[in-house]
C-alpha cells in the first residue's frame, strides 16, 4: 500500500508495500477486502459500513478502484460533524422527553399523582431509581419512592432533612448542590429504595413551584453506572422545573378546593323540614353547572319560642358567581343578628339597608320576608318584598293569586321602603317565593321566550294540595325543560305550606313526628 502524509499521520504503521488489513482498523479492512472481491460495483453497491472510528476520532472513508483493480480510499474527518449529530439527535430526544412530562404532569390536577409520576419519569429516563420529598407536614416528610421498571411507592418519614447534605437546601428552595459534592455512601437508609444496592451516584435538585418551593427530587445511580455529568445535571434541573410547577399547581387546586367546599357549605341554602306544623321546602340551581354558589338564597329561621312565628328570607343579589355569593353570604349573617326584630319586617329592612350602603359592595339585591305561624289548621303568613317579585298563593281551588306586597330595592337608596301583606293558608294551601330566575328563564321551542309569570301561575294552579316539596320540584322541572341545555340566571323557589292533615305529635325533639288525617 502506499500513502500520502495525512495517510501517514493517521495510520502510522503504513509501509509502501505493506497491507491495508495490517494497519487500518478492522472497519476499513473489512470494506476494502468486500470492494476488491466485487469489483468496480461494490464500491457504488457495498452494504459494508463506509464510515468509522479511528483513535478518538471518526472519518468517512470513500473507496475509488482504478484501472489497475487496486483501491484508492480517501479519508475525511467527519468527527465534528457526527458529533453535531449526536447533539442534535440528543436534544430531540430530550425535548420529546420534557414535553411528554409536561403534557403527563399537567393531566393531573392531584398532588399524590403529580409526585408519582415526577418519581416513575425520573427513574425510567434519568437515572436507576428517584425519590420525590414535598415539604414536610408536621414532623414527616412526605416521599414518592420509584425503581426503574417499578411502581411508584408513597411513604412517610419521620427524619431531619438537614441530615442530608443538599436535601434541607433543596426543600428551601435554594440552588443545587453539585453531585460531586456528595458523598453517596452519605445517604441513610429511608432515601435507599428497597434492593437497590449500594448507591454509585446521587443528584439532588429542588422542585421550584410558585412562589414556595414545591419539593426536591433525588435521583440515583446504582453502583458501577456512570456519574452525573455536569450536562445531565442541567438537564434534570429543566425537568425538575416542570415537576416543580405542576405539584405546585396541584397543591395550590387542592388549597382552593378545600377553601370552595368550606364556602360552599356555608353558603348554600339549608335543607327544609316541617316547623311548629308549618310545612317549608325549598330548591336552588346555580347559573352554571360548574358552581354551587351564586346570588340567589333563602333560609328558615325557627322561631326562639314556641309557637312564635319562624322566619322566611329569600332573595336575590345582583350578577352572579363568587362576588355574588359574597354579598349573599353578608346578607344572610346581617339578617340572621337582626332576629330578634322578626316581628318588624320593615326595621329589620331599614337596618339591612344601611349595613349594605356602608360596605364597599356595589351590588343591590331584592328580598322578600316572610313570617309564618300555625294558628289552629291554618297558617298565617305576614309578606313584605323589597324590590323583589310578588309571593304567590296557590288556593285549594286551584285558585293562583299574587301577594299585595311591594317595597324598594336593597342596598341602593337611603330609605327603603315596603307594604307587608298578610296571608291566611287554609289546609292544603300554600305561598310560593321564588326569584326572577325563574320567570327569566329564556328558552321554549324557538329558545327566545321568557318562562314568564303567567305560565308560572299556570303551572302553580296544577299543584293545588300538593306537599311543599312536590311545588317546588315541579317548578324547577317546568324550568329546567323550558331552558334546555341554555344558560340561564339562579334560580331559587320556596314554598311554605298548610299541610292538610293534623298534627298530633314527634317521637322525638328532632323527627317531623307523626300525623292523622
Amino acid at each position: 500500500m502506499d500513502c500520502n502524509d495525512a495517510a501517514r499521520a493517521l495510520l502510522p504503521a503504513a509501509r509502501p508495500a505493506c497491507r491495508l488489513a495490517d494497519v487500518a482498523p478492522d472497519w476499513l479492512a473489512a470494506a476494502h477486502r468486500a470492494i476488491r472481491r466485487g469489483g468496480p460495483d461494490a464500491a457504488r453497491h457495498s452494504d459494508v459500513p463506509l464510515s468509522g472510528a479511528i483513535e478518538a476520532r471518526r472519518f468517512e472513508a470513500h473507496p475509488s478502484v482504478r484501472d489497475d483493480g487496486t483501491v484508492a480510499w480517501w479519508l475525511v474527518d467527519d468527527t465534528d460533524h457526527q458529533l453535531a449529530r449526536e447533539a442534535l439527535h440528543m436534544e430531540r430526544e430530550r425535548t420529546a422527553f420534557l414535553a411528554k412530562a409536561s403534557s403527563t404532569l399537567l393531566s393531573s390536577l392531584n398532588l399524590g399523582r403529580c409526585m408519582d409520576v415526577t418519581a416513575q419519569l425520573a427513574a425510567e429516563n434519568l437515572a436507576d431509581a428517584a425519590l420525590v420529598i414535598a415539604p414536610a407536614r408536621g414532623r414527616r416528610l412526605p416521599v414518592v419512592t420509584c425503581l426503574r421498571g417499578g411502581m411508584p411507592l408513597s411513604s412517610q418519614e419521620a427524619v431531619d432533612p438537614g441530615e442530608v447534605p443538599g436535601l434541607g437546601e433543596a426543600l428551601r428552595g435554594f440552588p443545587p448542590v453539585p453531585s460531586r459534592w456528595i458523598d453517596p455512601a452519605a445517604a441513610p437508609a429511608w432515601m435507599i429504595p428497597e434492593g437497590f444496592g449500594p448507591i454509585g451516584a446521587m443528584v439532588i435538585t429542588p422542585l421550584p413551584g410558585h412562589g414556595v418551593p414545591a419539593g426536591a427530587l433525588v435521583m440515583l445511580r446504582g453502583e458501577g453506572s456512570a456519574a452525573f455529568t455536569e450536562e445531565e445535571e442541567v438537564f434534570a434541573r429543566l425537568f425538575a422545573a416542570r415537576s416543580g410547577a405542576a405539584m405546585s399547581a396541584a397543591r395550590l387546586y387542592a388549597e382552593q378546593t378545600a377553601i370552595t367546599e368550606v364556602l360552599m357549605r356555608e353558603l348554600l341554602p339549608p335543607a327544609l323540614h316541617q316547623i311548629s306544623g308549618v310545612d317549608f321546602a325549598g330548591s336552588y340551581r346555580p347559573s352554571a353547572d360548574h358552581e354551587r354558589i351564586g346570588g340567589d338564597f333563602y333560609d328558615v329561621h325557627p322561631a326562639a319560642v314556641e309557637g312564635e312565628p319562624s322566619l322566611v328570607t329569600l332573595g336575590d343579589v345582583c350578577g352572579k358567581g363568587l362576588e355574588a355569593a359574597v354579598l349573599t353570604g353578608k346578607i344572610r349573617n346581617t339578617l340572621h343578628a337582626l332576629l330578634p326584630l322578626a316581628d318588624d319586617h320593615q326595621r329589620m329592612l331599614t337596618l339591612l339597608n344601611t349595613a349594605l350602603l356602608n360596605s364597599h359592595h356595589t351590588r343591590f339585591a331584592t328580598l322578600v320576608l316572610a313570617s309564618a305561624a300555625r294558628r289552629g289548621h291554618e297558617v298565617q303568613v305576614r309578606l313584605t318584598s323589597a324590590g323583589h317579585p310578588n309571593p304567590l298563593i296557590i288556593r285549594a281551588d286551584g285558585t293562583v293569586q299574587k301577594a299585595d306586597t311591594r317595597g324598594t330595592l336593597v342596598g341602593v337608596l337611603p330609605d327603603v321602603r315596603a307594604r307587608t301583606a298578610s296571608v291566611t293558608l287554609a289546609p292544603g294551601e300554600s305561598c310560593v317565593l321564588y326569584t326572577d330566575g325563574i320567570t327569566e328563564a329564556k328558552g321554549g321551542p324557538l329558545g327566545d321566550s321568557f318562562f314568564g309569570e303567567e305560565r308560572l301561575r299556570r303551572a302553580l294552579a296544577g299543584c293545588a294540595g300538593m306537599p311543599a316539596e312536590g311545588i317546588v320540584e315541579h317548578v324547577q322541572m317546568l324550568a329546567s325543560q323550558w331552558l334546555g341545555n341554555r344558560r340561564h340566571d339562579d334560580m331559587a323557589v320556596l314554598a311554605i305550606s298548610a299541610p292538610r292533615t293534623r298534627h298530633l305529635s314527634a317521637v322525638n325533639g328532632r323527627t317531623r313526628g307523626r300525623f292523622t288525617a
